[in-house]
């Protein structure tokens, strides 16, 4: 995640369908090619894995943090996808310079999500797959509707997305809301970032006020300590494979927190692109996490 924020500016850098366009946004890659659309993307960055029949021959013009612009002007785009979490400021001022139209995402919420399947089908103008996104925004109304009636009575949730140290995200992202929807309460929702890390972490006393050195960083995405976990007592922890690989090794540290989570066993490794790709894979997570995050536990009342 990036420390630092830039502007977003969400109307269409184009004024009619492109024909070329590089992606460098996993999520929205898999989007395009499921929005039926995919048979114009010429140019996709080392982690668009998906859909993987598809993706092969395309292409690769490095990673999401460093690609090669060099690369994407010789692909002759008459559009490039970016999201500002993934993607720096300096690249697409760099594309800027040469004329290349960017379209900067940057979706927070499950309903900015939704948004963006009609945005791509509008500027796209491409609607045959209106039915398939109409489907995927009944079942978000349908658990959006099961969350907020029994919002009270919600479970709570810790995911760490990164590790030494420990990272996760406050109430200001996708994951939260994603999490909301599906039927639980981020632990660290109202937890944000400090700077430096030594602040964040606990470890020295918060700057003064007045010291604005650190005013334009990114406050969503806090380092966290195991003690602040345990104080949170959540009720559930999901370990996601991406952007850290959490596995085994990492599950054992976690049961051995004192936490409800543990005492019930609903500490789970998860696909991390269920919780943190935001385009259609949101399908798969609808399927998947409230199953995980409506598990009853057994009465622990630590």
């Amino acid at each position: 995640m990036s420390d630092k924020t830039y502007a977003v500016d969400r109307s269409f850098p184009v004024d009619k369908p492109p024909k070329r366009v590089v992606s460098l946004v996993p999520s929205m890659t898999e989007t395009l090619f499921d929005l039926g659309v995919g048979d114009r993307v010429v140019g996709i960055t080392d982690y668009c894995v998906y859909p993987q029949d598809k993706v092969m021959d395309i292409a690769k013009v490095g990673g999401t943090k460093n690609p090669s612009i060099d690369q994407i002007i010789a692909l002759k785009p008459d559009l490039v996808i970016v999201n500002q979490e993934e993607n720096s400021k300096a690249d697409v001022e760099q594309l800027h310079a040469v004329d290349i139209p960017v379209w900067i995402t940057f979706p927070k919420t499950v309903q900015d999500v939704m948004n963006l399947f009609w945005d791509v089908m509008d500027l796209f103008n491409e609607q045959s797959m209106a039915p398939r996104v109409r489907l995927i925004e009944s079942t978000f109304d349908w658990l959006d509707g099961i969350s907020l009636a029994d919002e009270e009575n919600l479970p709570t949730v810790f995911v760490p997305i990164w590790n030494d140290p420990l990272m996760t995200f406050n109430k200001d992202t996708y994951m939260h809301d994603l999490l909301r929807v599906c039927g639980a309460h981020n632990v660290f929702a109202e937890r944000d970032r400090k700077f430096p890390l030594e602040v964040d972490l606990g470890i020295v006393e918060p700057l003064p006020a007045e010291d604005n050195r650190f005013a334009d960083k990114d406050t969503r995405y806090p380092h966290i300590t195991f003690d602040e976990i345990v104080t949170t007592k959540p009720d559930i922890v999901l370990l996601p494979d991406e952007p850290y690989p959490f596995a085994e090794k990492d599950l054992r540290t976690f049961m051995a927190l004192d936490v409800p989570a543990t005492r019930n066993k609903q500490v789970h490794l998860v696909d991390g692109s269920h919780l943190t790709w935001h385009g259609t894979r949101i399908a798969y997570a609808f399927d998947t996490l409230p199953t995980l995050l409506n598990i009853k536990t057994t009465g622990d009342a630590t």
